[in-house]
């Protein structure tokens, strides 16, 4: 039965990828599979790390972060680190999920999605249109909980 749901769950994957426009790939089923399981945004050597067993290179997941993340499967966001760390996005219209807020603990480097936290621009009078149009990045940093225990 696990193998059934696990045949399903891959098939909504590749008809989503081809949604795109992309061709639907071993390695972009295998990296948006795995963003699917993840609970916190990944870097690229994370994701390398975690299907290297697969016989993925680090340029085949590299190129395929780069496409799926211009199709806007992936959003990719820079918590002040100046490492690109990737999740998939949920919902709506190509997968366009609202933006949120990230939190990276300043000790250990680990970073998180805030959950049930969502970050919404209005446009207010004067606010010069460049800032609606564009898009929310908000990152909080201090102490996980492990940390600071």
């Amino acid at each position: 039965m696990k193998r059934a749901s696990s045949l399903a769950a891959r098939a909504v994957l590749r008809s989503k990828i081809r949604s795109v426009g992309l061709r639907s790939t071993t390695p972009r089923v295998a990296v948006l599979e795995h963003l699917q399981s993840a609970t916190t945004p990944l870097s690229h050597a994370e994701i390398f790390d975690a299907l290297a067993d697969q016989g993925f290179d680090r340029a085949t997941i590299y190129r395929n972060l780069a496409d799926l993340t211009e199709a806007e499967l992936l959003s990719r966001t820079d918590v002040g680190d100046h490492v690109w760390r990737f999740e998939q996005r949920h919902d709506g219209p190509r997968g366009a999920a609202p933006e949120h807020p990230h939190f990276m603990c300043v000790d250990c480097g680990e970073v998180s999605c805030l959950p049930g936290v969502s970050v919404r621009i209005s446009a207010t009078p004067g606010m010069p249109r460049a800032i609606v149009a564009k898009s929310v990045a908000v990152q909080l940093k201090g102490q996980c909980d492990r940390c600071a225990a």
